[in-house]
């Protein structure tokens, strides 16, 4: 067990490396090998924060590659309860703009090969993912960014796409028919995971691109890794004031169902 503590944590995506200042930095070994990186612990509105960059805060792990369950395990081991999950994101949706924020309230995922579950036996556990996201922190994270005055959609599906490499127009085109409005690389499993630790998990997608650019729109681009930098970099102080806003107005105590999950899964 991790001597360090932590109430809050934090995954930082492409281009959020570093996030607190005045950190303690810690190795927190788990069962399922080592996380992505140092979990780096500072204290806001106090409150205990631990951050973690999820790719290492040198890139080196594409999103295929990332151990989750490692770096779930070890915001567990931290005592962690909630976690934010900001990303850098697409968009499918032409309303759905590039600087826009998005609270996802769901996910559709399209992953393969990833270790997406803690339980695999003897005893079987089927976890509930019908709401996979927290919805008090979501409601945290939606007041936030509207008393900030920053572009936000209250509701958003996420589809999450194996990568590395971004969509066809095939593929985009799919995607947009069912309506779902963001893509990324990284929501499975890490919010499924953290359900099933009973952890409360909320994403803010923050939208970069337009993943395949617009069809009625040629001179928008597909999307380039460069582009995703560029946009996200350029709206990244905003994700840190909207992060802060959130851990300061996080409840005392929790009054989701988030922690129950394991209690209603089990026979």
């Amino acid at each position: 067990m991790a001597k360090a503590r932590a109430d809050v944590g934090v995954f930082g995506g492409s281009g959020f490396y570093s996030f607190l200042e005045n950190v303690e930095e810690v190795w927190i070994e788990t069962p399922y090998g080592a996380p992505s990186d140092k979990v780096a612990i500072a204290e806001i509105a106090g409150r205990r924060v631990a951050f973690l960059p999820r790719h290492g805060r040198d890139h080196r792990y594409p999103p295929h590659k990332i151990n989750y369950r490692a770096n779930l395990w070890a915001m567990k081991e931290l005592g962690v309860t909630r976690i934010f999950g900001p990303c850098a994101a697409g968009s499918l949706q032409p309303h759905v703009r590039p600087g826009d924020f998005v609270i996802c309230d769901q996910f559709v995922h399209r992953t393969w090969g990833r270790e997406d579950t803690f339980f695999e036996g003897p005893v079987v556990t089927h976890i509930s993912a019908a709401d996979p996201y927290c919805s008090e922190m979501r409601k945290v994270a939606i007041e936030q960014a509207k008393r900030l005055g920053l572009p936000v959609h209250e509701k958003g599906t996420v589809v999450v796409v194996q990568g590395p490499r971004f969509s066809t127009r095939a593929e985009s085109r799919e995607f947009r028919s069912h309506g779902w409005e963001v893509i990324n690389m990284t929501q499975y499993p890490e919010a499924y995971l953290a359900r099933e630790l009973g952890i409360c998990y909320a994403n803010i997608s923050l939208i970069t691109d337009y993943d395949v650019g617009l069809e009625d729109d040629p001179s928008i681009e597909p999307v380039s890794h460069q582009e995703v930098l560029k946009v996200f970099q350029a709206n990244l102080a905003k994700l840190r004031e909207l992060l802060v806003a959130c851990i300061e107005a996080l409840p005392e105590g929790r009054a989701c169902q988030c922690g129950e999950a394991v209690a209603h899964a089990r026979g």
